[in-house]
């Protein structure tokens, strides 16, 4: 057996260990213990693999467990922390919000108590609609038809408040298509991921407008050379179009691929924004 192979049969155990065990919290080193290796090497070595650290992949599983008691059996958030192995509804809550982007109570209650305001804007590749809670903008999306893009909204927030109203946020995002950049403020974005799928939307943010990359470099850009495939479907997942620039990776082969928004649009948009690019450089 190779050391890849061995490699891989050490975090398969552990993700089991981290999978059955999560209901008494195992630290670092009770985790490296299983797998034989020191705490620093398994560190190391489980983020590489799983593309993620096992302190994250432990709040993921306690997180997902915990969303099954709050939606199938409804639970209350005590019993939810309790039966989870957090110490107290404190942890519980400082986890969803951390990576969920809302409140248990508020996932519990499919966004009950979170308003949304949302518009529609006409953008250079068509109709776009905009989507902002109190803490930044929560989803934008191209489409053609206005209830079908209304219709994608409400299925992240089922139970929140919606209000057809331009707000700030909103404004400041649709500047992004305008030429005036300097009334383009800093603009906030409410999401909700797994830790890798934030950490690839962080990454595509940092790609220049006007440049392209692929999802080999984006992969190596968050240090998981083997993790090409996985950054592929956290792109394809990303909820807020063009201000998260996924159109910007494009294949090693030079083709552009795939778009959530479609592969017409991709086209256009890197076209439109290498044409301004070189413009603003003349």
């Amino acid at each position: 057996m190779n050391q890849q192979q061995i490699n891989y049969n050490r975090i398969a155990e552990a993700i089991a260990y981290i999978k059955q065990n999560f209901k008494i919290q195992p630290n670092l080193d009770e985790v490296a213990e299983k797998v034989h290796l020191s705490p620093f090497h398994f560190q190391r070595l489980f983020s590489d693999w799983a593309g993620t650290s096992p302190k994250k992949f432990l709040q993921y599983t306690t997180v997902e467990y915990a969303k099954r008691l709050l939606k199938e059996n409804q639970a209350t958030l005590f019993e939810a922390a309790y039966q989870t192995g957090l110490s107290g509804t404190g942890r519980l809550h400082d986890l969803f919000v951390n990576i969920e982007g809302m409140t248990p109570a508020e996932y519990k209650n499919g966004g009950k108590n979170l308003a949304v305001n949302y518009s529609f804007a006409d953008s250079p590749f068509g109709n776009i609609l905009v989507a902002s809670t109190e803490k930044g903008i929560c989803f934008m999306a191209f489409s053609e038809d206005a209830s079908v893009a209304f219709q994608h909204l409400q299925s992240l927030f089922p139970n929140a408040r919606f209000k057809q109203q331009l707000d700030e946020a909103q404004q400041n995002a649709r500047y992004i298509f305008t030429k005036d950049w300097s009334r383009l403020k800093a603009i906030k974005l409410h999401l909700k991921g797994t830790d890798f799928q934030l950490k690839v939307w962080q990454t595509l943010l940092k790609i220049p407008m006007g440049q392209l990359t692929t999802y080999g470099a984006v992969a190596n850009k968050i240090n998981n050379q083997k993790a090409s495939r996985a950054v592929g479907t956290a792109i394809g997942s990303n909820p807020i179009a063009f201000l998260i620039p996924c159109h910007r990776v494009i294949q090693s082969t030079g083709m552009f691929g795939e778009y959530r928004w479609g592969n017409t649009r991709k086209t256009a948009i890197i076209g439109w924004e290498g044409a301004k690019t070189h413009l603003q450089s003349i």
